[in-house]
């Protein structure tokens, strides 16, 4: 059994597939739909090939059943599509723009194909038209706000179709006639009346049917509300809520005048939590979201959720975690009814608690990942019960299907621009999450928008702290894309947030990271110089290790100069720092670099004499694949110095010590020129500073 969209408009039913098709009406459209895709375009008459995909219009009011409709197109041409069919939302609930880069974003995920983080928008729809690229793929473009959406995401590859939904013509785009769409028939009108109200009472009254359907234009949402309302009143007739309709008169449309009947209906409570629901960001809200709103309960807001679900005022979507859809078409009325009935501090105060309880979720989706230590376990037996999950893989299930919406609410929380305090901590719990379930290279798009996000808060609230940390981070991402030139802009202006904060390991950091910027645009003395720098003020601090390490990339940055002799200085003093750190793999591959760069500078047995310490140090590390890395380092040497047989025991040592192919050992022990332009850690790439501490 398959869940399968009922032609309801923006109101969508869900009807279980039982061999019938549930679709309703819109035969002659559906047909000139079909028909356009066999149609000779414009290039085609002129005797040119097309250059892009065939674009179809289906356009009409929200509630028209437009959506519903190019479901259903979609159903029935799908399977002339190998590639399969990709969907994209191109507006808010609310009717704001979906920005493209957003959009191409989704797009190439559902291809799998890799999406750079921080992309600029002509990058990414270059990127989804490449990836689309003599492929056979139908997308569907969901209430596209404006023609330019739709051009950018335009596959160059006639023998893809694109489907777009919007609420009229888009002009600039060539050879597309829009199907606009009006009211269902009267015959389908009222089969949709009976699947929400049942068939006893249509079929006793088919006049009085037909009647509603006409009051009700045809509209499918409205239609499905009134449906909803009947089925909530089994005693109520079908004559006298068409009698009470035309009683509203003719102002507004069959919509609102409908929407309003079945929201006066509505029982206090649920009247509120309706409106609050204009609130939550992005397209689903989840029970959670619900209770926070309106302040009550996970379970009852549920079972509000699903009465609201029954009355066609939302819908109830098929997902492992209960989640509901607001309907677009109902959004403007529910806006305009938190306005009008409900202060705005009662309204902000709803915002608050909704981002507080994202927070503490996501504390509780984290803290699942912790709990070998006391306190971690303490902690989440201190969280209400509705907020734990029961293990790992139930927290980032959790995390996977609510993503879009978390990340709706931190830029909501970002825009609304009074609810700082409670965003930032939002965003260093979502940062935290991802990189826990994740991992932030898999994450590192999602994490590079929300370091964007904390950007324009520091600024905004003048936090010099928080600003070097995002800028540092978001540099960092631009790092390792490619992006040098602007990773070294942001590098430079983190050190003059960190020094304006007087925070000295952002300064640090930045002037480390300013350096391996130079190092990898090739200029190696100003790397050299920014190391130079970063180093003075860890010994200043007394902090050994970072010294001992910056003493390496000094070394590096010398050696990619060829100037051999302050090379093989500064590496022996990283060496010394290791040392006396106690740090035996750093040591070992400390001198392993030593060995590298004597053997650039002509002393080949001075190379092998080090290069036999650093596989010494190795073995004291017991790291194996070290261990074995430095065996292969030892017999390049070796080879060098015309002893093939050696050099081919030392490989052999190193293959049966991992059962891996020498090149893979090989690759363990990273040259400067690998390892030149490397952020200091993974959890200095994604933190967040400067937020509470019992965050």
């Amino acid at each position: 059994m398959t869940d399968q969209v009922v032609d309801t408009g923006g109101v969508q039913v869900s009807a279980h597939a039982s061999g019938e098709n549930q679709f309703l009406g819109r035969t002659r459209e559906l047909k000139e739909l079909r028909a356009d895709i066999e149609r000779a375009g414009l290039d085609t008459i002129s005797g040119r090939k097309a250059p892009r995909a065939r674009v179809l219009l289906i356009a009409g009011r929200p509630g028209s059943g437009r959506t519903a409709l190019a479901e259903e197109l979609v159903r029935q041409v799908a399977d002339r599509y190998a590639d399969g069919v990709l969907r994209a939302r191109l507006s808010e609930p609310d009717g704001t723009p979906v920005p493209v880069e957003r959009a191409a974003r989704e797009l190439l995920g559902a291809l799998d194909r890799p999406i750079p983080p921080g992309a600029a928008e002509d990058d990414l729809t270059a990127a989804l038209r490449k990836a689309l690229a003599g492929r056979r793929a139908l997308l569907l473009l969901h209430d596209a706000a404006e023609a330019e959406q739709v051009d950018a995401l335009l596959p160059d590859a006639p023998e893809c179709l694109v489907v777009a939904v919007s609420g009229g013509p888009l002009t600039g785009i060539s050879d597309v006639r829009p199907c606009t769409l009006g009211g269902l028939d009267t015959k389908s009108g009222v089969e949709l009346l009976s699947r929400q109200a049942g068939s006893v009472r249509i079929t006793v009254d088919p006049r009085a049917a037909e009647g509603l359907v006409e009051v009700c234009q045809g509209q499918p949402a409205a239609l499905v509300l009134a449906g909803g309302w009947l089925a909530a009143r089994p005693k109520a007739a079908v004559a006298d809520l068409a009698k009470q309709l035309r009683a509203e008169g003719e102002e507004g449309t069959a919509l609102s005048r409908v929407f309003r009947l079945v929201y006066a209906s509505l029982s206090t409570p649920a009247a509120r939590m309706l409106r609050l629901l204009s609130l939550a960001p992005g397209i689903l809200v989840d029970p959670h979201t619900a209770s926070a709103l309106a302040g009550s309960s996970v379970d009852s807001a549920r079972t509000t959720l699903d009465a609201l679900a029954a009355h066609g005022l939302l819908h109830a979507v098929d997902s492992p975690l209960p989640q509901y859809e607001v309907p677009a078409c109902l959004h403007p009325y529910l806006k305009t009814l938190t306005e009008t009935q409900d202060r705005p501090a009662e309204l902000q105060l709803a915002r608050a608690r909704m981002l507080e309880r994202c927070v503490r979720l996501l504390q509780s989706c984290r803290a699942i990942t912790e709990t070998d230590t006391p306190e971690t376990r303490q902690k989440l037996l201190g969280m209400p019960q509705a907020l734990r999950f029961p293990n790992p893989r139930a927290a980032a299930d959790w995390l996977n299907i609510r993503r879009p919406a978390l990340l709706a609410s931190a830029r909501a929380a970002v825009a609304d621009g009074e609810l700082d305090t409670v965003a930032r901590r939002l965003m260093s719990q979502l940062v935290k999450a991802l990189v826990a379930h994740v991992g932030t290279q898999a994450a590192a798009d999602d994490l590079y928008a929300v370091h964007g996000l904390v950007l324009d808060v520091a600024e905004r609230r003048n936090l010099p702290r928080e600003k070097a940390a995002a800028l540092l981070n978001l540099g960092d991402v631009d790092a390792r894309t490619g992006r040098t030139q602007a990773a070294l802009v942001r590098y430079r202006a983190a050190l003059d947030a960190g020094r304006q904060a007087n925070d000295p390991y952002a300064t640090g950091r930045a002037m480390e990271s300013v350096g391996g910027a130079h190092l990898e645009l090739g200029d190696y003395d100003r790397a050299a110089d920014w190391f130079g720098r970063a180093l003075a003020q860890r010994l200043a601090r007394d902090e050994r290790a970072d010294a001992a390490r910056l003493y390496g990339r000094i070394g590096a940055a010398h050696t990619f100069a060829g100037r051999y002799g302050e090379a093989l200085r500064h590496w022996r003093a990283a060496v010394a720092g290791h040392r006396k750190n106690g740090d035996l793999a750093a040591h070992a591959r400390a001198l392993s670099e030593l060995a590298r760069v004597q053997e650039y500078a002509g002393r080949p047995e001075e190379s092998l004499r080090t290069c036999r310490e650093a596989v010494e140090w190795a073995r004291r590390a017991e790291d194996p694949r070290l261990h074995a890395a430095l065996y292969m380092r030892l017999a390049d040497t070796l080879d060098h110095l015309g002893d093939p047989a050696a050099a081919q025991l030392h490989r052999g040592a190193a293959r049966r010590m991992l059962g891996e192919e020498p090149e893979e050992a090989d690759a363990q022990v990273p040259g400067p020129e690998q390892d030149a332009f490397e952020p200091e850690n993974d959890r200095n790439a994604c933190e967040i500073r400067s937020t509470s501490a019992e965050d």
